[in-house]
C-alpha cells in the first residue's frame, strides 16, 4: 500500500502542476522518475521489495502496449500509405545507423565485445512513443514532423525487439532460433489485424450490436485480448498492439473516437506508474558506477548517434531543416528500452551484465530528463516561427 500512497500523492501533484508543465520545462514524467528515485530502496526505502525487476518489467510492458495501441489509432492505414516515405527513412535507415553508431561508442569506450556493444545499442535504439506523444500532441508542431515521430516511435519498438533477442543470445553464448523470432513478429502483426477486424465486424451480424455507451469498452476489450493472446501465443505484443490500433482506426472511426477519452488517460496512468517503479530501481550509485565514460557514452548516444543517423536518413527528403533538427533531437528512450534493459539485467549468463544494464539505465534516465523537459520549448519555437503545416501532411 505504500506504493499506492506514493503514487496517489505524486499523481495529485502532477495534476496540479500539469498546466505549468505544459508551458515550461517542468515535466510530469521527470517528476515521477525523481519521486521513484527518492522513495526507492537507495534513499528513503518507502518503495521496497515490490519495486522488483519483474514488477517494473510488467508495468513497462503493459504501459508500452497500451500506448502503442492508442497511438496506432491515431494513424490509419490510409495515413500510413499516403505519408510513409519519411517514417520509412527513419525506420529503415535511421534505426540501423543509430544502432551502429551507439555500438561503436560502447565498444570504443569500454572495450566491450561487439556482441555486447550491439546488445546495449539495440536496447537503446528505439524511441519512446510515450515521451514523443508529449510533443506530437501539440498543435504548434507541423503535421509532417508529428507524423514522422508518431509512426517511427510506434514501430521501432517491435523492430528492435528481434535485434535485442538475437544479440542477447549471441552475447550470452546461447543457441539462437531465427525461425521462432520471425514467427513471433509475424504472429504479432496477424493478431493485430485479425482480432480487431473480427471484433469490429461481429456487431454487424443479426442479434449482435454494440450500444454507443459500450463502444469505448469494445475497443478496450480488443486491446486487452491482443495483449493476453500475444502473451499466450508468444507473439510480439508490441507489434500486435500498434497494428491493432491502426486496424481499429482504419475499420471504424466511430469506435476509435469513442475509445479516445478513455484510452489516453489510461495510457497516461500506466506510463506514470511505470516511471515511478523504474525510478525506484535507480540507486544513487547508478550515476557514478560507470564513471565518466558512462556519461560520455550516454551523451554520445543522445547528442551524436541519433542526430547523425536521422540527418543522414532524411538527407534529400525535402523536409525543412528546422523539422530535421527537431526529429534528430527528439529521440527519447523510454519504456521499450526499460524492458530491454531488464532483459539484460535478468540474463545470468551474460558477461558484463551489470555494466550493460547501468549504461542502458543511465542513458534512459538522462534521456527522460532532457527530452521530457524540452518538448514545451520545441513546441514554443515552432509556434513562434510559424511551424504549422497543412493537416494533410507534407
Amino acid at each position: 500500500m505504500t506504493f499506492v500512497l506514493v503514487y496517489a500523492a505524486t499523481l495529485l501533484a502532477a495534476v496540479l502542476l500539469s498546466d505549468l508543465a505544459r508551458r515550461s520545462v517542468l515535466s510530469t514524467a521527470v517528476l515521477f522518475l525523481a519521486v521513484g528515485c527518492v522513495t526507492g530502496p537507495g534513499v528513503l526505502g518507502w518503495i521496497g521489495p515490490e519495486a522488483s525487476g519483474e514488477v517494473v518489467k510488467r508495468f513497462a510492458e503493459l504501459a508500452l502496449v497500451t500506448v502503442l495501441f492508442t497511438d496506432g489509432m491515431k494513424v490509419g492505414a490510409r495515413d500510413l500509405a499516403r505519408a510513409w516515405h519519411l517514417p520509412g527513412r527513419a525506420l529503415l535507415l535511421g534505426l540501423p545507423l543509430t544502432l551502429g553508431l551507439s555500438a561503436v561508442c560502447a565498444h570504443a569506450l569500454f572495450d566491450l565485445p561487439w556482441s555486447s556493444a550491439l546488445l546495449v545499442a539495440s536496447a537503446l535504439a528505439p524511441t519512446d512513443p510515450v515521451l514523443a506523444a508529449a510533443l506530437v500532441s501539440r498543435d504548434e508542431i507541423p503535421w509532417t514532423l508529428r507524423h514522422l515521430l508518431n509512426v517511427e516511435s510506434g514501430l521501432n519498438d517491435g523492430l528492435a525487439l528481434p535485434l535485442v533477442v538475437i544479440t542477447l543470445a549471441v552475447a550470452s553464448h546461447r543457441e539462437l532460433h531465427l525461425g521462432s523470432l520471425a514467427l513471433e513478429v509475424a504472429m504479432g502483426v496477424v493478431l493485430g489485424v485479425v482480432i480487431p477486424l473480427a471484433a469490429l465486424l461481429l456487431p454487424r451480424l443479426p442479434f449482435l450490436g454494440s450500444h454507443d455507451v459500450y463502444d469505448g469498452l469494445l475497443v478496450f476489450a480488443i486491446g486487452l485480448l491482443l495483449f493476453a493472446l500475444g502473451e499466450h501465443l508468444h507473439a510480439n505484443t508490441f507489434l500486435a498492439a500498434f497494428a491493432g490500433g491502426v486496424t481499429v482506426a482504419t475499420v471504424s472511426g466511430r469506435a476509435r473516437d469513442a475509445f479516445q477519452p478513455f484510452g489516453e488517460p489510461l495510457a497516461e496512468l500506466l506510463k506514470l506508474a511505470a516511471l515511478l517503479v523504474f525510478g525506484a530501481l535507480l540507486a544513487p550509485s547508478l550515476w557514478t558506477s560507470t564513471g565518466l565514460s558512462g556519461w560520455i557514452f550516454a551523451l554520445l548516444v543522445l547528442l551524436a548517434a541519433r542526430p547523425l543517423a536521422i540527418f543522414a536518413a532524411l538527407a534529400g527528403s525535402g523536409m525543412r531543416r528546422a523539422q530535421k533538427l527537431a526529429a534528430a533531437w527528439f529521440g527519447p528512450k523510454g519504456f521499450a528500452s526499460v524492458v530491454f534493459a531488464l532483459l539484460i539485467a535478468q540474463s545470468s549468463s551474460l558477461p558484463d551484465r551489470e555494466l550493460l544494464f547501468h549504461l542502458a539505465a543511465l542513458t534512459i534516465a538522462l534521456s527522460m530528463v532532457l527530452h521530457a523537459s524540452t518538448d514545451a520549448l520545441v513546441a514554443r519555437w515552432f509556434g513562434m516561427h510559424g511551424g504549422q503545416a497543412p493537416a494533410a501532411g507534407g
